[in-house]
C-alpha cells in the first residue's frame, strides 16, 4: 500500500481562515493562557479546536509573521474599540476633568456607593500600605468609617507601633468636623482611589505586553525586533509596558516579603542566580539573617546553571508577582515606569 503524502508545513499565513490563524496563535501561547479559551463561547471553541487539530506543521517564520501582523493590526486598526481610554476621551470632550475623573473612578475603582464602601472592598494589605504613610489621626478617622472587620484586618497589617498609636487615637477621638472629613475624602479620592483605578486600565498593547512577557527571551527579542520593523510605535509601547524580572526591584519591603513567601526556595535561588546585585540585596534584606545565609550558600552550591533554567525560574517569580498584584496583595509599578510604587 502506498504511503499517504506528507502534508507540507504551513508557511503562507495569508491564505488561512480566521479560525486557523486563531488556532496558531493559541498554540504559540501554550497551555498557560487558558483564560483566552474561557472568553470564547462553545461554538468558537469547537471551530478553533477543529482548525487546530487539522493544522499539521507550521514553520517558525509563519508563526512570527502571524503574531507580528496581529499586533500591527491591533495598533493601526480603523475599527471601533470600546475601552476605558476611548470612553474617557469621549467624556473629556463635553465634561470637566473633575467630573470625568469621578465617572471613570466609579467604572474602574472598587465597588461601593460611597468612598467608605469602596475602601471596604480594597485588600487590607494594599490599604495598609497607603495608610502607613499618613498621620495616625487621619488613619484613625479612616478606620472609624469602614466596617469593623475590615478595620481589624488593616490594623493587623500596619506596623505594630503605628497601629497601636492609631488605636489610642481612635479611643480618644471626638466627632470629626464636616470640613475635615470632606478633606480626607477628597485626598483619598485623588491620591488613592484614582491610582487604584489607573491600575485597571487595559488596552491592546498592555495585553500584548503580558503575552510577550510569557515568551522566552530569545522569542521575545525576535518578535520585538520584527515588530519594530513593521510598527516602531507599537514595539516601543509594548516594550515600555512589559514587566520584566528586574522590575521586581521596585517592590516595597512588604511586597518583597509577600513574594518571598509565595515562591519555592529552590526556584528563588535559581532566579536570583542571574539577578543584579541590587535585586539580590532587596530579597536578602527582607529575609532573616539566617535565611539569607542559607539561600546564599544554596546558590553557591548550585555551581554553573543553564541559562534557560534561570530564565524559567525568573519568569515564575514574575508571574507569581503578577498573580499577587491581581489579588491586591502587592502593588507593582509599570515595567517602563520610573516611579517606584503608587500609594
Amino acid at each position: 500500500m502506498a504511503k499517504a503524502a506528507k502534508k507540507p508545513a504551513i508557511d503562507d499565513v495569508t491564505q488561512l481562515a480566521g479560525a486557523e490563524k486563531a488556532a496558531i496563535i493559541l498554540l504559540a501561547l501554550g497551555e498557560e493562557n487558558h483564560k483566552l479559551w474561557e472568553l470564547m463561547d462553545d461554538e468558537e471553541i469547537k471551530e478553533v479546536s477543529q482548525a487546530m487539530s487539522n493544522l499539521g506543521s507550521i514553520t517558525a517564520s509563519a508563526v512570527e509573521k502571524l503574531i507580528v501582523s496581529f499586533v500591527s493590526q491591533m495598533s493601526s486598526t480603523g475599527s471601533l474599540l470600546g475601552s476605558f481610554d476611548a470612553t474617557q476621551r469621549l467624556l473629556n470632550s463635553f465634561l470637566s476633568d473633575d467630573k470625568v475623573d469621578s465617572v471613570m473612578e466609579e467604572i474602574r475603582g472598587p465597588a461601593g456607593r460611597t468612598i467608605w464602601d469602596k475602601l471596604g472592598n480594597v485588600n487590607e494589605g494594599v490599604l495598609a500600605n497607603y495608610l502607613k504613610n499618613e498621620y495616625p489621626q487621619t488613619v484613625a478617622v479612616v478606620l472609624s468609617k469602614v466596617k469593623s472587620d475590615h478595620a481589624a484586618r488593616v490594623l493587623s497589617a500596619l506596623p505594630e507601633e503605628f497601629s497601636l498609636e492609631v488605636v489610642m487615637r481612635m479611643l480618644r477621638m471626638e466627632p470629626v468636623q464636616r470640613e475635615i472629613l470632606a478633606e480626607i475624602e477628597g485626598t483619598l479620592r485623588r491620591e488613592f482611589m484614582s491610582n487604584l483605578a489607573r491600575t485597571n486600565k487595559r488596552d491592546s498593547h498592555e495585553i500584548m505586553a503580558d503575552i510577550f512577557n510569557n515568551f522566552d527571551r530569545q522569542t521575545e527579542n525576535r518578535f520585538l525586533a520584527s515588530l519594530e520593523e513593521r510598527n516602531r510605535d507599537a514595539s516601543e509601547r509594548i516594550r515600555s509596558l512589559m514587566f520584566v524580572f528586574e522590575d521586581l526591584q521596585k517592590l516595597d519591603p512588604g511586597g518583597a516579603q509577600t513574594l518571598l513567601r509565595a515562591v519555592d526556595k529552590d526556584k528563588l535561588g535559581l532566579g536570583l542566580k542571574g539577578a543584579s546585585e541590587g535585586l539580590r540585596d532587596l530579597f536578602f534584606s527582607n529575609m532573616s539573617e539566617r535565611a539569607a545565609k542559607i539561600l546564599r550558600d544554596d546558590m553557591e552550591a548550585m555551581g554553573p546553571v543553564r541559562l534557560k533554567d534561570v530564565e524559567a525560574a525568573q519568569q515564575l517569580m514574575v508571574n507569581t508577582a503578577k498573580d499577587l498584584s491581581a489579588k491586591g496583595e502587592i502593588m507593582l509599578a509599570d515595567g517602563g515606569s520610573d516611579d517606584e510604587l503608587i500609594y
